[in-house]
């Protein structure tokens, strides 16, 4: 099997997925606009062949690129990222190959939010009232509609950037004279607690790996009010997220995919509201998250079902809630990294410092820590991110 995979080098975890295709036995050509000597050892002796192009946003090359991959190893049987910005480029390669996955007619329902809302629907799951609004008298009328606050986010975008809480007629107005120009989604505002649905969909449509994370904040608190992002997985997951997660994953129709739903939990009643799918992995270190929740290997789960159509055996076991901890740079903590270490070392498996790019949301650095007991995360979090 010929895999091509698009930017394998980035995030910096999303090698693992490269070098788990090559144990699996597949071809795995990397494609992406770095120089072969910036990759990692690893990502190096795991790649069949490596193509630099000038810019992986200019379609052309990227064309030529998988020409020649052509010429030297064959039919390309896949095509692959991860990676939220580059499912576009995914879909047109697949669609100009003849690639099995996604085509660029498939991308509305995972892309757009006004679109996204309509599948919920379809799903059967409650969703929050939300529209469209290219004009200002159709934002006016839906917060007529609602009351306030509303919440404003681009109909397509990822996690926080360029979104608004919008509390009264005077932000309404400083809203519609400062927007940036393009489609825009407005809902009803949902004062609840982060609830995600992650994990890995068969060929057939079949989830056959899952688990939650949840926080107590939203991307928007994290960037509006410059809070400390931590999140953690489940080991029980609550059986309405567990329906109301796999109703929607089949409603997507999504195949040989990974996952990632967001929920929030309703603070005034526990009731849930869908927020967006992503037709990916969940971001920042979240895989390694859910590695270290039951000491699986997620990233071969996948390169396993690829390759060979091969799912995991038996129940996965949530053996740990595994939680990440963020920290940002130009904040001062009560305790420094070395003290951290000293003192829960034991219960961190992994350290590392987060691209630049993601560190809006996911923090600078990230404490990866595992316990079996809930309350003794909680503790983590609190005394990792204690402020000075």
């Amino acid at each position: 099997m010929n895999v091509v995979f698009l930017s394998p080098h980035f995030p910096t975890n999303f090698y693992n997925f490269a070098c788990a295709l090559s144990r699996a036995g597949a071809r795995v050509l990397g494609l992406a606009d770095v120089p072969y000597d910036c990759l990692r050892p690893r990502l190096r002796e795991a790649l069949t062949e490596y193509y630099q192009v000038g810019n992986l946003e200019h379609y052309d090359e990227v064309m030529r690129a998988c020409g020649y991959f052509i010429h030297h190893h064959g039919r390309l049987d896949r095509v692959e990222s991860h990676n939220e910005h580059w499912l576009g480029l995914e879909a047109r390669l697949r669609e100009d190959f003849n690639i099995p996955g996604p085509r660029p007619a498939d991308l509305e329902k995972i892309k757009r939010k006004s679109v996204m809302k309509d599948y919920f629907r379809r799903a059967g799951v409650p969703v929050a009232e939300g529209a469209l609004v290219r004009t200002e008298a159709e934002a006016w009328a839906f917060a007529d509609k609602v009351g306030y606050p509303v919440f404003a986010k681009p109909d397509i975008g990822v996690g926080a950037a360029s979104t608004y809480k919008i509390e009264n007629v005077r932000q309404m107005e400083e809203f519609l004279k400062t927007r940036p120009p393009v489609d825009y989604f407005l809902e009803e505002f949902v004062d609840g607690r982060l609830a995600t649905f992650d994990g890995l969909c068969d060929g057939e449509g079949k989830v056959v790996y899952c688990v939650s994370h949840f926080s107590e904040t939203g991307c928007y608190e994290l960037v509006a009010y410059d809070v400390d992002l931590s999140y953690y997985s489940l080991r029980e997951m609550p059986p309405d997220l567990r329906e109301a997660g796999t109703k929607v994953v089949e409603a997507f129709g999504i195949r040989e995919k990974f996952f990632h739903l967001e929920f929030l939990r309703r603070r005034s009643d526990g009731a849930l509201r869908p927020l967006e799918l992503n037709c990916r992995p969940p971001g920042g270190f979240t895989t390694d998250l859910m590695n270290f929740s039951s000491d699986i290997d997620v990233y071969q789960m996948w390169a396993d079902l690829v390759v060979h159509g091969r799912r995991p055996t038996g129940p996965i076991e949530m053996k740990y809630h595994a939680a990440h901890v963020a920290r940002r740079r130009h904040k001062r903590y009560r305790l420094s990294h070395d003290e951290i270490l000293a003192r829960f070392g034991h219960r961190i498996v992994m350290f590392e410092e987060i691209p630049s790019l993601l560190a809006g949301v996911m923090g600078d650095f990230s404490y990866i820590v595992r316990s079996p007991d809930l309350e003794e995360i909680k503790y983590l979090i609190r005394e990792i991110q204690a402020l000075a």
